[in-house]
């Protein structure tokens, strides 16, 4: 996804739902072939087996621009903090979400982040239209606006490189802490893989409470 970068015209995605891949598809056939945009898709799909819920109200704008809100955390808790999840890996972070919430006091929203690549890309034109125009209302990211009056630590979660969620994190309030696959590894199952490179649920236990700790 980091070589993605260097391809301007290249939407990478990487959906954690069939919904997401519904929504994705259906957008690229409408730019692509309806409205004959110089654009075209990459997906990550996965051979991973697990639920796939219904598409929350709403939450086609934030699959297409890359980050939404897919599961509020527990009301009534001391602390708050927010999980980004990827792809399956989002499993490992509602199952943190469920953790925090029962044995540490701590309500985690979890977050779909579909594609890094354009939150940073919208971002970084929004800067740019900032630098040049210093005299018109200074224009938000998608990203700034959907986080600014959010509150608690911030922490990002995938199966790729830490540099994957990096790209986002000068527009995270308070900074961003991201786990990855960074390095090599080599286990007889996914779940042994996962705890190998700290990406599994109570990695992200741990990094979440390390990230509230440094607020």
């Amino acid at each position: 996804l980091l070589l993605a970068s260097t391809i301007p015209t290249l939407l990478t995605y990487d959906p954690a739902f069939a919904y997401e891949v519904a929504v994705i598809v259906a957008d690229g056939m409408r730019r692509m072939f309806v409205n004959n945009e110089d654009v075209f898709y990459y997906l990550t799909l996965y051979n991973e087996n697990h639920t796939m819920p219904a598409m929350p109200p709403g939450a086609e704008e934030g699959i297409l621009k890359g980050l939404y809100r897919f599961k509020p955390g527990v009301e009534g808790k001391k602390l708050k903090a927010h999980i980004f999840g990827s792809g399956p890996i989002i499993n490992q972070a509602l199952r943190a979400q469920q953790i925090l919430a029962d044995k540490d006091g701590v309500s985690a929203d979890v977050w779909s982040a579909t594609n890094y690549k354009e939150l940073r890309n919208e971002a970084l034109l929004c800067q740019r239209w900032n630098m040049l125009h210093p005299t018109q209302p200074v224009k938000k990211a998608y990203v700034q606006k959907l986080l600014e009056n959010e509150k608690g630590a911030f922490v990002a979660v995938s199966d790729y490189m830490r540099m994957v969620p990096d790209q986002i994190a000068q527009w995270v309030p308070g900074g961003l802490m991201t786990l990855g696959t960074d390095g090599f590894g080599r286990s007889d199952t996914r779940a042994h893989l996962r705890r190998f490179f700290e990406v599994d649920a109570e990695s992200t236990v741990i990094a979440t409470l390390y990230a509230l700790d440094h607020k």
